[in-house]
């Protein structure tokens, strides 16, 4: 068999096209998951340990206080972390004791996706 420059040519441009489509047809890896940091404080500002957080994705559920998305306690700095969660607006709850959130009903923002986002709530 003899060897065509031209038909190798060809193959190898035909070989380039595929894997440069391919590559922008890929779905782009996701380094970092959207996570939520809450910090719940007091009225007079001091960090509250202990605290149980509840997220919801509806007014609704927040009110009846039924399918709660996820939940957490906060550390010893008041704080607890919310990891690979949806990148939408939440409805938050937090109580310890007899304080709590309810009244001002927390509605965050939507979340920034593939971001650490951090919000603060005080109870009462």
């Amino acid at each position: 068999m003899k060897h065509d420059p031209k038909n190798t040519s060809i193959k190898f441009a035909l070989l380039t096209i595929v894997f440069l489509s391919s590559s922008f047809l890929m779905k782009p890896v996701q380094l970092i998951n959207t996570s939520l940091t809450i910090t719940v404080r007091d009225e007079i500002g001091n960090t509250v340990e202990g605290a149980s957080i509840k997220l919801f994705e509806s007014e609704e559920h927040y009110n009846k206080e039924i399918n709660v998305i996820a939940e957490g306690t906060t550390d010893g700095k008041g704080v607890f972390r919310f990891k690979k969660i949806k990148a939408i607006s939440y409805f938050v709850l937090v109580k310890k004791g007899d304080k709590d959130n309810t009244g001002g009903g927390e509605k965050i923002g939507k979340l920034e996706e593939s971001k650490f986002n951090k919000v603060t709530v005080v109870i009462q």
